[in-house]
């Protein structure tokens, strides 16, 4: 495999590659145990040429970066352009160049956004999906700063005029209460995805950051269990409350137009005030 990625073009020492591939087999099989058979299938798979590349490029090598600018600068200035059409996200693009190439250091190592890279993808689709988060993140920022317009102005958003539904706070109360059961039943490691995400306002490179996991990985985590969360909940309003579909799809409607107490970010940092409560009382 060292041969097929051509890695000693970039002077990456057997070791170093060696690393990098035993690094995307932990990520790729962290949660399951692995044959021998997986691995060799899985390993079989990977851009090794663009992972050889990435281990180059994060250790400084001159060459690597060079090459590097010349053939993804323009893939990730036409990503940036699709996002934003006329440059304005082109200024996000030349700012991962920083994080790619490891401006800090920890511990003597340089922090280099190549680490998150394991040769499942292409370098260019994960350029692209990297871009497109960063963009997402700026995006969601942003909104959550803008004020909003005065009453008297024109740009004044006109109050919804909402109809009485005598059944709302049953079924609101019916959805909280599956929804902190379904919450309890998660696994540590999705909640704590989670609270990241929702309670603590961390975007989704952070929590990742936090997690060890790539920010696709948890993106795709994060749509599964809400995904899950869905499901359960819609199976406790129907076995449990006896609900009807139509009754069920009223229920996500009345929370959808005004959630009320229904927020997953408190829930979750009530849980967790609670759990660091119940440690204080145990000491």
């Amino acid at each position: 495999m060292y041969a097929q990625a051509h890695a000693e073009r970039w002077r990456v020492s057997a070791d170093r590659f060696g690393e990098a591939l035993e690094a995307s087999v932990q990520r790729a099989f962290a949660s399951r145990d692995q044959s021998a058979r997986d691995v060799e299938r899985y390993l079989s798979a990977l851009h090794l040429e663009d992972l050889a590349l990435a281990c180059a490029c994060a250790s400084g090598d001159p060459d690597a970066w060079d090459h590097f600018v010349v053939v993804h600068r323009p893939i990730l200035y036409r990503a940036a352009d699709t996002l934003e059409p006329g440059g304005g996200a082109r200024e996000l693009a030349d700012s991962l160049y920083g994080e790619l190439f490891g401006l800090r250091e920890h511990a003597g190592e340089r922090q280099s956004l190549f680490r998150y890279f394991h040769g499942r993808s292409s370098l260019s689709t994960w350029l692209r999906a990297v871009l497109s988060q960063r963009y997402v993140d700026r995006v969601r920022s942003g909104r959550r700063l803008e004020g909003l317009p005065d009453e008297e102005s024109s740009e004044a958003l006109p109050a919804v005029q909402q109809t009485i539904e005598p059944d709302r706070d049953r079924y609101v109360k019916m959805v909280q209460d599956a929804l902190t059961h379904s919450l309890a039943a998660l696994p540590a490691r999705d909640r704590l995805r989670l609270a990241c995400y929702y309670a603590q306002d961390l975007t989704l490179a952070q929590t990742a950051r936090l997690l060890g996991e790539h920010e696709a990985t948890s993106s795709r985590q994060l749509n599964r269990t809400r995904r899950a969360l869905r499901e359960d909940i819609e199976q406790q309003l129907r076995l449990e409350q006896r609900l009807t579909e139509a009754e069920i799809s009223q229920c996500f409607a009345s929370v959808a137009d005004d959630p009320g107490p229904l927020n997953i970010a408190n829930m979750l940092s009530d849980e967790s005030a609670r759990k660091e409560s119940a440690l204080d009382r145990s000491r």
